[in-house]
């Protein structure tokens, strides 16, 4: 019922086929699974209230009355009053502001499907970084985007265009959100969304940008016509950014990169299973199952996978950036299925089809799409090696025995790696946790001091190693760790480790001292986790909560704007 439910509307008989018609919705939308309403509490400068939407993947029913399915596409307009001192922005090629009304008007003049309708509005000030680039955030914020993205936006769209053509959007502007924003980035047309807590990890926000950059041309520009055919926007996207991080920061980091994600699929495989049908390229999707539950690495590394492997068969990819270019020039601004990539690339390259290539054995397309379990051929990583090597010999030292190898081990200077390098370090000792307690005293005091001047996805993947070795030392180190954040990907991984293990009521402390920080959305699904064996409890009346408070709180409060802060409640939005 969050996502509303069908309207139909009945033409009258007199219309004639093709016929052109207007209809009028009236409508009014309160809060919804696309509509974030955030109190200034929640936001880096504690001033203004904020709001943003997330259409992705049938959120923005919650928001506007849509076809909300991604096979079609539309232009829109749009008029949004909000109060003084409130910046207004939307995924649109124009804007304009009268100042006197408070009124913004938007306009999208190309189609897109429904969930790349956005919205964001609060306390945002701007800086252009690049000739068609503008980065906003929070006031606190903005120095810091600016040192991080001022000219590097402008080379990985002309990286991007010397691949696959034309940027065909005008602006490629980004917003920071709040570390409230529920994933971490989002390809709004020409205003890509991204959570502000990855502005520390050069590295990650280096490649996420990169991400969505290759986005304005597959997923936006093409779009997979149904939501069981995802790969088409994700796995093509991930091709296109490690294109672009190849010819902008060469194939070893590229590979580091690959490397990294590569092996959180097969961690994700582990879990799941290889026969599970989510692992399959095709996903069958089931009436009344959210589209969003259906993403997973397999979208992404499996999809890359396998349009890698059409690149390969090329021979040169570079013949295949050619067939992209032409695919996209033919299809954009529409909505494709996988057939009409596999008959483009087929027709393009007329020897490969001469071949059957899309039947060779144990490699046939139909297998690639509807198979289960990980991806029927991966790519060469080997030009990383010079990355990957010191990363495979330390983790090799560390848990092979005997144990005479740590002082060899003890001597790496983890400062020197790239973040990737440790990052894919630090998963292998997760993925071989719990590990000897002599192991894991002797990595702390060799790395736990190093790590904690590092980026939160390099010291949430340590903490991780802390929690599932019930490592009590370091366990002040993940108290202060969740006492400085709000964000879902910092803060759920480790609620999951410590209830999973002994440090449950560890996990209830920390709880209780920093729920309030949290967006009401985060804070309920801690709740649930926290719960996960537990008797049902009675409510408990937050105001009253202190740090002693012995049971947890299971009711969830959304509190009021107090002081007379601006409500962003009353914000008119048409649509």
């Amino acid at each position: 019922t969050d996502y509303g439910s069908s309207l139909t509307v009945s033409l009258p008989a007199a219309l004639q086929p093709h016929q052109p018609f207007q209809i009028i919705v009236r409508y009014t939308t309160a809060d919804g699974p696309a509509i974030w309403w955030l109190d200034p509490e929640l936001t880096y400068g504690n001033a203004k209230p904020f709001v943003f939407t997330q259409g992705h993947s049938v959120c923005n029913r919650s928001f506007f009355p849509c076809f909300d399915t991604p096979a079609v596409k539309c232009t829109y307009s749009a008029t949004v009053k909000a109060p003084a001192g409130i910046q207004v922005l939307m995924s649109a090629t124009q804007s304009t502001y009268l100042e006197e009304e408070g009124v913004y008007q938007f306009y999208m003049e190309y189609p897109v499907p429904a969930y790349l309708v956005a919205l964001v509005a609060g306390d945002l000030t701007h800086a252009d970084i690049g000739p068609r680039s503008r980065v906003w955030a929070e006031p606190c914020l903005l120095p810091t985007a600016i040192s991080k993205l001022s000219g590097m936006v402008e080379r990985w769209l002309a990286a991007a265009e010397s691949l696959y053509g034309p940027y065909i959007w005008g602006r490629y502007d980004i917003v920071f959100l709040p570390p409230s924003f529920p994933i971490v980035a989002m390809e709004n047309p020409c205003l890509t969304f991204i959570i502000s807590s990855i502005l520390e990890s050069d590295e990650f926000l280096i490649i996420d940008v990169i991400h969505e950059v290759a986005h304005s041309w597959f997923g936006n520009a093409v779009t997979n016509a149904t939501w069981e055919e995802m790969w088409l926007s994700e796995g093509l996207a991930t091709y296109a950014q490690r294109r672009i991080t190849t010819e902008t920061y060469g194939a070893a980091f590229t590979c580091l990169e690959t490397a990294f994600r590569l092996d959180a699929l097969h961690r994700q495989m582990k879990l799941l299973g290889e026969d599970n049908p989510v692992s399959k390229l095709q996903v069958k999707l089931e009436p009344g199952v959210n589209p969003s539950n259906l993403m997973n690495l397999f979208t992404y590394e499996k999809g890359y996978c396998f349009v890698y492997y059409l690149s390969q068969l090329c021979g040169d990819p570079r013949h295949f950036d050619s067939f992209l270019r032409a695919y996209i020039e033919k299809y954009k601004f529409t909505s494709v299925v996988a057939q009409d990539l596999l008959d483009s690339f087929l027709n393009f390259f007329p020897e490969l089809k001469e071949q059957c290539v899309e039947s060779k054995a144990g490699l046939e397309f139909e297998r690639w799409l509807n198979a289960t379990g990980p991806p029927l051929a991966e790519p060469d990583l080997s030009q990383g090696s010079s990355l990957t090597r010191p990363v495979e010999a330390l983790f090799k030292l560390w848990t092979t025995e005997p144990l005479d190898s740590l002082v060899a081990a003890s001597s790496v200077d983890l400062t020197k790696w790239r973040t990737f390098q440790t990052v894919l370090f630090l998963d292998r000792l997760l993925d071989g946790s719990p590990l000897p307690h002599e192991v894991i005293k002797k990595l702390s005091e060799c790395y736990s001091s190093q790590l904690d001047s590092m980026n939160a996805e390099i010291r949430i993947r340590w903490l991780q190693i802390v929690v599932r070795n019930d490592y009590y030392p370091d366990l002040y180190k993940v108290r202060r760790f969740l006492e400085n954040q709000m964000s879902r990907m910092y803060t759920i991984p480790l609620y999951e480790d410590l209830c999973t293990g002994t440090l449950k009521s560890f996990a209830l402390e920390i709880f209780y001292q920093t729920q309030n920080q949290l967006h009401p959305n985060l804070r309920k699904t801690i709740q649930q986790i926290l719960s996960q064996g537990l008797n049902p409890l009675p409510a408990i009346d937050t105001t009253a909560v202190t740090t002693e408070t012995p049971a947890m709180v299971l009711e969830d409060k959304v509190s009021e704007a107090t002081n007379g802060a601006i409500s962003l409640r009353d914000v008119n939005v048409s649509a």
